[in-house]
């Protein structure tokens, strides 16, 4: 197993256990890390025992494998005994890739890569989690969760499958999951920023005071301000006529949320979108520095950037 994403790893080695198990319940299990293994440690761990002869054997971090192991490994791996599962997982980067082109080479070594997530592909992940335990999920849903709980695969599986397991049978709607994650605070600034940039300044302004009484973070709201603005300014800078698919990809954003840029970047010019890039810069660097009043920085970029969206 390949690549940095821990949860996505973990997950291979717990499917790889759950089949080993069902082909034989007495099966045992072993682990090690990299930096451990020698020909000698790994045959003491294959060895079968008194109770089963099947056994299962994981090695976490194999990119800190020692180089005097690396050729025990490969001649093991190029013929493994029939009753050992052998389980490599490399947590990603240039370490060690000179064993893993090795290991690929071999027709007895099957890879499982678990790549890092680009921001567009969470809510797909999400939409996937919630399949998996037999329900449906709004792709606007999807996108606020995403933006509710962040981007840790761990917690985002967790919710959806809270959310499935409370609402069984139920479509999972936008409504379901405010009514569970409504209160996080990266969903209350980005409640805020979708507002600015549709150029609603009253509704803009109750949303930025309902996500400071609820102890919103300022840098939150600047931060979720600054995606809004990259979302529309990459949208405007894109080449014409491409799919929507390959839009997304260049913009950045699920294909769906493609709409919802598509209508605000209709009010924003190429001049007022640099604006007011500069005012959120601005904004969040008085937060950050020596603002003496965060509320009344985050009022003012409110108004600044609502006041440079054309109203027509």
């Amino acid at each position: 197993m390949t690549g940095k994403e821990e949860f996505l790893n973990e997950r291979t080695v717990v499917a790889v256990r759950d089949s080993i198990r069902h082909y034989d319940a007495e099966s045992e299990f072993a682990e090690t890390v990299g930096s451990d293994l020698s020909l000698a440690t790994l045959g003491e761990l294959a060895a079968p025992s008194l109770f089963s002869s099947i056994r299962c054997v994981v090695v976490r971090g194999l990119e800190n494998l020692p180089e005097e192991s690396v050729d025990g490994l490969l001649a093991y791996a190029a013929a493994p005994a029939d009753e050992v599962a052998l389980v490599l997982v490399h947590g990603g980067g240039p370490k060690g890739s000179g064993t893993l082109t090795k290991l690929r080479k071999l027709a007895t070594v099957t890879e499982s890569k678990s790549g890092e997530l680009r921001a567009s592909e969470y809510p797909s992940f999400v939409s996937a989690e919630v399949r998996g335990h037999g329900a449906t999920i709004d792709p606007d849903a999807a996108d606020f969760l995403v933006q509710a709980v962040g981007q840790d695969l761990r917690s985002l599986a967790a919710a959806a499958d809270q959310l499935t397991s409370d609402f069984a049978g139920q479509p999972i709607t936008s409504d379901k999951v405010k009514q569970y994650f409504g209160g996080r605070a990266e969903a209350k600034s980005f409640a805020v920023a979708d507002a600015a940039f549709w150029g609603r300044r009253t509704e803009a302004l109750e949303e930025l005071r309902w996500a400071l009484d609820g102890g919103t973070a300022a840098v939150l709201v600047t931060s979720a301000f600054a995606g809004g603005a990259r979302g529309v300014a990459r949208y405007k800078s894109a080449p014409r006529g491409m799919r929507d698919a390959d839009l997304a990809r260049e913009v950045g954003v699920p294909p769906w949320k493609l709409r919802t840029i598509r209508d605000q970047s209709r009010g924003w010019s190429d001049g007022g979108i640099a604006r007011a890039i500069q005012a959120i810069a601005r904004a969040d660097a008085d937060i950050k520095g020596a603002a003496s009043d965060a509320s009344y920085t985050l009022e003012r970029l409110v108004l600044s950037v609502t006041a440079l969206r054309d109203p027509r």
